[in-house]
């Protein structure tokens, strides 16, 4: 079994950074991309940012030029550097994997995390 366990989530002011990480555990053969996505009271879970195996990298327009992804394969683990916090970042940040369980030619499954606050204050 994958097990996806983000961290890194608090308070912070507005303007303040934070970097969240997210390690995947467990035996698989390889991660493909690994996302980060957020969710703020009443309202949708959106895509925060991508990165693949080989760290070609996407992000939301609302966080472009503020948040960095990047990850470390050997350590299975992705991590979202945020900087010039604003209250309307304030969700629970989940981390997403699109892995392969044995081989190349198996089919990638998503796993989720159980995701981190993040607040940020005004």
């Amino acid at each position: 079994q994958v097990q996806l366990v983000e961290s890194g989530g608090g308070l912070v002011q507005a303007g303040g950074s934070l970097r969240l990480s997210c390690a995947a555990s467990g035996r698989f053969f390889r991660i493909d991309v690994m996302e980060w996505y957020r969710q703020a009271p009443g309202k949708q879970r959106e895509l925060v940012a991508s990165i693949s195996f080989g760290g070609s990298t996407n992000y939301g327009d609302s966080v472009r030029d503020r948040f960095t992804i990047s990850r470390d394969n050997v350590r299975s683990t992705v991590y979202l550097q945020m900087h010039r916090l604003k209250p309307e970042d304030t969700a629970v940040y989940y981390c997403k994997a699109d892995v392969r369980s044995d081989t190349w030619t198996s089919p990638s499954e998503e796993h989720w995390g159980k995701g981190t606050l993040v607040t940020v204050s005004s």
